[in-house]
């Protein structure tokens, strides 16, 4: 990415917040549900906050969300907190429509933005500060990842489709994989006309980084740590409170 005088290109932070959480269950979103005491959203707040180089902090809600009392409780003084009614019915959509708000509100073309997961509280202001410093270094876009540990199995279609235990088809090698997190890193225009082009030919992008590769680029892999693991079922939401109430690091 070419940004110009680097001093002054800005960081912001992107959250889409507009899914509903239904595999976690619950009254509310996920991430608006108290976890070890506040709602887990704030973590991720809090730990941008706590970080030098943003910015800025930008939340695509869904539009019947925009007026929850809940939003203004999340605010700060320290930093420019946008709530934004831009959540779509996909996170690529969510994400699109509040690029396209930023952009119209006067953010730069040639900022970086950092796209987060509301559903991964566990993020903190080193991992943040290790994204922007690998990025800004190479001006290349990249995302936070973990090496794969486990060893992965591909499973038997045939036995799948028919309901049952599925069976090994391979076991699939892991000395090159990796498990993304997020933030993902990029510039600003850039990731919207990615998204724009990946929405319009429908491809299957399930987060930033897959929509700029189909746009030919090569993000940056920063190896992120497992205590940055998305939380999705139950079973995590459990493993995340009792993290969280540690204060463990």
């Amino acid at each position: 990415m070419g940004s110009g005088n680097q001093s002054s290109v800005k960081c912001h932070v992107l959250l889409p917040t507009a899914g509903t959480g239904s595999r976690l269950g619950g009254e509310l979103p996920k991430q608006f549900q108290q976890l070890a005491g506040k709602p887990m959203l704030a973590y991720a707040i809090d730990a941008f906050i706590q970080s030098p180089q943003i910015q800025s902090i930008w939340i695509g809600v869904s539009p019947g969300f925009i007026d929850n009392p809940i939003l203004q409780s999340l605010k700060q003084a320290s930093k420019p907190i946008h709530f934004l009614p831009t959540g779509g019915p996909t996170r690529q959509e969510t994400v699109r429509n509040t690029l396209a708000a930023m952009l119209k509100a006067g953010a730069s073309e040639l900022d970086w933005v950092l796209v987060h997961d509301a559903a991964r509280p566990g993020i903190t202001p080193v991992l943040i500060n290790k994204l922007i410093t690998a990025v800004q270094a190479s001006q290349t876009g990249g995302l936070l990842a973990i090496p794969l540990a486990d060893t992965l199995k591909q499973a038997d279609l045939d036995s799948t489709i028919a309901g049952n235990s599925p069976h090994v088809e391979k076991t699939i090698p892991r000395k090159h994989l990796w498990q993304a997190q997020t933030p993902q890193m990029f510039g600003l225009k850039q990731l919207h006309d990615a998204l724009e082009d990946a929405i319009r030919l429908e491809a299957d992008v399930t987060d930033e980084a897959s929509a700029i590769e189909l746009a030919g680029e090569k993000p940056l892999l920063i190896e992120g740590a497992t205590r940055n693991f998305k939380v999705t079922h139950p079973a995590d939401w459990d493993l995340m409170n009792l993290l969280l109430s540690s204060g463990s690091n």
